[in-house]
């Protein structure tokens, strides 16, 4: 059973394991580390959500405090805010560092979704 209904939600470190990683053996979820203070978060994170409900159900979207997370941040060795890692099947597929334009992003969602098919 997936562990969400909503293609957009909020994760910390304690549910990471099962928001993130256990709901992409189900569909392919974009994590987005962000913090308050970033400028470039602000700029990405309307692209990230206006694309994944454009998927209609085919990636999630789970969006990560860094500041409030940071042994998470850390445990995936994240240098910069806003960084955004592709999780499929609890693996790792993709990331990118930085606010991207809206084609760069459903580039990247297009390259790396077709390839976990």
């Amino acid at each position: 059973m997936q562990p969400t209904t909503t293609p957009i939600y909020d994760v910390t470190e304690h549910d990471f394991t099962v928001k993130v990683l256990e709901a992409s053996a189900h569909t392919p979820v974009l994590v987005d580390f962000w913090a308050d203070w970033c400028g470039p978060c602000r700029v990405l994170t309307p692209i990230l959500e206006k694309l994944v409900r454009a998927y209609d159900g085919g990636v999630l979207l789970a969006k990560v405090e860094a500041d409030e997370n940071m042994r998470l941040a850390g445990a995936y060795r994240l240098r910069g805010f806003p960084t955004v890692l592709l999780f499929v099947r609890g693996v790792e597929v993709g990331r990118f560092s930085g606010a991207r334009a809206e084609s760069q992003v459903r580039g990247f969602l297009d390259d790396h979704l077709a390839v976990s098919r």
